[in-house]
C-alpha cells in the first residue's frame, strides 16, 4: 500500500495506473460470457451396457441400420462398439469394419499438414504462390485437382495461404462443380470470413504435391496411419478392404455399395474403421505427433464463424447480435466453447454416410460416431451428450434445420 500511495502522488504514474486498470476492465468485459462462467463438473461416462442400450434406442427410433461408437477418456481409447449391419446381406458391422470417413478426412489432413509445418516443409501464412513454379492458372487441367485456369484474371489467388484453406476462408464454394457454371471462382477476400470449402483443401493438396513434390497418400500413411496403428485406414481403395467392408443406406432406406475411391482427395477420400479413427482422436486430443505449438494452433479459435449454419455455403453472415460468440474455425476442425470449456468438432457426411467427432480439452475426452446409414445423424447430438454430457457442440449450426431425435423420458 505505501508503494501504491507513492505512485498515486506522481501524476504520470497515476495516469498510467488508471489506464492499465481501464484496459483490464475493458478486456474482461470483452471476453465471451462462457469464459467467465465456472465450468460444469465432469460428466460420468456411461458403462458399456448403458451405451449399448442408448444406441439401440437411437437406432430403433431413426431406422439406422449400422452405427459405431468410440469413447476417449484422458487421451486413451476406453470403449469401441459397433452395432447393426454393414451391408444389405445382414452381415454384422464390426469395430474393424472399413467405413467411409467422408470429411473426417479433413481433420486428419490438417494434422498431417501441421506435422509438415513442424518439419519446416510449409508455413501456414506464406502465400502458396511461393511454392509453385508458374502462376496457378497456368497449370494444365488435372481431374485430381481443381480447374485453376478459371482463376485467370483474379489475382487474389496469389494471397491464398495454408491457414486460409484450413480455416475455410479461401473464398471458394464447396466445390467448383457445384457452381452454376461449374467454374472455380473466389467469392470474397481470402482470410476475411468462414465458408466451408472442400475445394480449398484440394488446392492445399495441390500445393503439397505439385509445389513441394510430396505424395499426400504416402505422407498420411507414414506420418499418421502407420505410427498410430491404423491398419484398416487408407486414402484410396485397397482390395484387402473388401472382406470386411461397410456399404451404406440413404434417407429413403436405399442400400448403396461402398465407393471404391481411386484418387487421394484431402477433402474426403479416407476409408477407416471405428477402432482406427478412435486411435486418431486419442492422439489428437493428447497432442501426440505434433509440437505443442502446432497442436494448440490446430484446435484453437482462428477465425470467427458468423453464419447461421454450415450449409448452404457462402450464405450472408448473421448480424453481430445473433452470432455464436464461442464458435470459430480451427485448422480442419471447428472450435467451440461450452459448459465444459473448450472443445472442437468435425463432421463427415454424404448421401449414405454420417460421421461426427467431438472432443473436450478438459479431461482429454472425445466421442466418435461413424454410421453407414445417414438416418443415424438426427441422434448424434443426443448420443454425444449421453456420453460426454452437455458440451455446447454446435449441432444446430452443423445440421441447420434438421429435426433432432430426443428420447422420451
Amino acid at each position: 500500500m505505501p508503494l501504491l500511495a507513492s505512485l498515486l502522488r506522481r501524476p504520470r504514474a497515476a495516469a498510467l495506473l488508471a489506464a492499465l486498470l481501464l484496459a483490464t476492465v475493458l478486456l474482461a468485459a470483452a471476453l465471451p460470457a462462457a469464459a467467465a462462467r465456472p465450468l460444469a463438473r465432469p460428466h460420468a461416462l456411461p458403462e458399456p451396457a448403458a451405451l449399448d442400450a442408448e444406441v439401440a434406442r437411437a437406432m430403433a427410433a431413426t431406422g439406422a441400420r449400422g452405427l459405431a461408437v468410440a469413447v476417449v477418456d484422458d487421451g486413451r481409447v476406453v470403449q469401441v462398439r459397433a452395432y447393426g449391419e454393414r451391408n444389405a446381406r445382414g452381415e454384422p458391422l464390426r469395430t474393424d469394419t472399413v467405413m467411409y470417413g467422408a470429411s473426417l478426412t479433413k481433420a486428419v489432413f490438417a494434422y498431417t499438414v501441421m506435422q509438415l509445418v513442424d518439419d519446416g516443409r510449409i508455413e501456414l501464412d506464406r502465400p502458396l504462390a511461393d511454392y509453385f513454379d508458374r502462376p496457378l492458372p497456368d497449370y494444365p487441367a488435372d481431374r485430381k485437382y481443381g480447374p485453376y485456369a478459371d482463376l485467370a484474371g483474379d489475382e487474389r489467388w496469389r494471397k491464398l495461404t495454408a491457414r486460409h484453406l484450413l480455416t475455410h476462408s479461401g473464398g471458394f464454394a464447396n466445390f467448383a462443380f457445384l457452381e452454376p457454371d461449374r467454374r472455380l471462382r473466389i467469392h470474397f477476400e481470402p482470410g476475411t470470413r468462414y465458408s466451408y470449402s472442400g475445394e480449398g483443401l484440394i488446392l492445399l493438396q495441390f500445393a503439397l504435391e505439385r509445389g513441394l513434390g510430396l505424395d499426400l497418400g504416402r505422407e498420411m500413411d507414414e506420418r499418421v496411419f502407420a505410427p498410430l496403428g491404423m491398419r484398416d485406414t487408407g486414402m484410396i481403395w485397397q482390395p484387402r478392404f473388401a472382406a470386411n467392408l461397410a456399404d451404406g443406406w440413404t434417407l429413403d432406406g436405399t442400400a448403396v455399395a461402398h465407393d471404391e475411391r481411386s484418387r487421394v482427395r484431402a477433402a474426403g477420400s479416407m476409408d477407416t474403421s471405428i477402432a482406427d479413427i478412435a486411435r486418431f482422436a486419442a492422439a489428437l486430443v493428447r497432442g501426440e505427433g505434433l509440437s505443442p505449438r502446432s497442436r494448440k494452433d490446430l484446435v484453437r479459435a482462428q477465425l470467427p464463424i458468423a453464419s447461421a449454419s454450415q450449409f448452404p455455403v457462402l450464405q450472408p453472415d448473421l448480424p453481430a447480435a445473433q452470432r455464436r460468440r464461442d464458435l470459430a474455425a480451427g485448422l480442419g476442425v471447428v472450435a467451440f466453447r461450452g459448459p465444459q470449456g473448450a472443445g472442437f468438432i468435425k463432421g463427415g457426411h454424404d448421401d449414405n454416410t454420417g460421421n461426427t467427432l467431438v472432443c473436450i480439452e478438459r479431461g482429454r475426452r472425445c466421442v466418435v460416431l461413424l454410421s453407414n446409414d445417414v438416418r443415424a445423424e438426427p441422434a448424434f447430438a443426443h448420443l454425444v451428450a449421453f456420453v460426454l454430457g452437455e458440451t455446447g457442440a454446435p449441432y444446430r449450426w452443423e445440421y441447420g434445420s434438421m429435426r433432432f431425435w430426443e428420447p422420451s423420458r
